[in-house]
């Protein structure tokens, strides 16, 4: 429980102390989904497993944020605006990224379901884009606005349009420093 409580006020401190924000309450609710899996035996988790799915179905009905327990989702990770946005729950997300409105992290092919992207650390998710299917975003890499990103894209790039593709890179020293 305090480990919880530790990351909660780690993301509320992102989010600049609003808790009111909807990005923090979806992220807060996500760590608590995470947490109460593991609460023992299954009959003590039931009681939190309802609130989780209460939690989890106004994030997304009314915030229109849909982060499901099973992603995997790292420290300070702000999602900026609410709507449409929509992670895989396969999906991993590094720490000190940022996503914005209409932000899809999913699944390219229909009879792979289960393939997922990876996100690096300190990613900058654009407004709109989407990232699809088994990709890696390097560490630094920055997602233009309604980008669709369907390749790795490598550390510290900087990639737009459809197909996303890269239009400036930093070296790996300069991805560091940020």
């Amino acid at each position: 429980m305090r480990q919880l409580l530790r990351q909660i006020h780690e993301d509320w401190v992102a989010h600049g102390r609003d808790w009111t924000k909807p990005g923090f309450r979806a992220v807060a609710t996500h760590r608590f989904g995470n947490w109460r899996m593991s609460v023992r035996p299954k009959l003590l988790r039931a009681p939190f497993s309802m609130l989780y799915r209460i939690l989890f179905r106004r994030c997304r009905n009314v915030y229109g944020i849909e982060l499901p327990w099973s992603a995997r989702v790292g420290r300070r990770v702000v999602i900026e605006h609410q709507g449409a946005i929509v992670i895989h729950g396969n999906s991993n997300i590094g720490d000190d990224c940022i996503l914005r409105q209409g932000v899809t992290l999913g699944n390219r092919c229909l009879d792979r379901p289960n393939e997922a992207p990876t996100v690096g650390q300190r990613v900058n998710v654009g407004a709109g884009a989407k990232i699809l299917g088994k990709v890696v975003i390097g560490d630094g890499a920055v997602i233009g606005a309604n980008a669709v990103v369907i390749h790795d894209v490598p550390a510290g790039a900087t990639v737009v349009g459809i197909p996303a593709r890269v239009i400036a890179a930093r070296t790996p020293q300069e991805t560091a420093i940020l």
